[in-house]
């Protein structure tokens, strides 16, 4: 199963543009729309159900249905714009309900995580509109956790960059870009 994690918002997004193009090429999707989740608020109540959900191993409980998806998933996309100096906020609130210990990772007795995901296999989709986009605000993140907590070696990026800036020419930079996607 692809899944599809939609953290774009604008109907007409570059960035999921992008990902709908790498889509077609993958095939079949599920797709996770973040902006439609209501994520409930992460107070001290939240977490110690959480953290004794987790004790209990009760992972069927829907609290985790996130986190069970994404651990299921053959191949990840996440299309994510790069604004306000980084990926969207709803971006993040699925990655702290997707960081459960005994479904997305474990930790070793050496306290090293191991992860627990299927997907061999994740994309990372976004664009901006400058071209300073450092790594470490968006993709750098998502891959750091793939890589190391989740057991997802293979992250790609693709991205088009300085949308945005006077005299570009928007199209030509998507073109090339979707020329890429394989």
């Amino acid at each position: 199963m692809i899944l599809f994690i939609n953290a774009c918002v604008r109907e007409e997004s570059r960035t999921k543009k992008l990902a709908k193009a790498l889509l077609s090429k993958l095939g079949e999707y599920e797709e996770l729309k973040l902006e439609d989740i209501d994520f409930p608020k992460t107070d001290e109540s939240f977490l110690k159900k959480r953290d004794s959900l987790i004790a209990s191993r009760s992972f069927d409980d829907p609290m985790f249905e996130l986190a069970r998806q994404f651990a299921k998933a053959d191949t990840i996309v996440i299309a994510a714009p790069y604004w306000d100096l980084s990926f969207p906020a709803a971006l993040k609130q699925y990655v702290e309900h997707i960081n459960v210990v005994g479904i997305t990772f474990e930790y070793t007795k050496e306290g090293f995580p191991k992860g627990l995901c299927r997907a061999e296999k994740l994309y990372y989709v976004m664009t901006a509109g400058g071209t300073y986009v450092p790594e470490e605000f968006g993709f750098g993140y998502i891959q750091s956790l793939a890589q190391n907590f989740y057991g997802i070696k293979d992250v790609e990026l693709v991205k088009a960059t300085g949308l945005d800036i006077d005299g570009a020419d928007e199209k030509e930079i998507l073109d090339k870009v979707l020329l890429t996607i394989s």
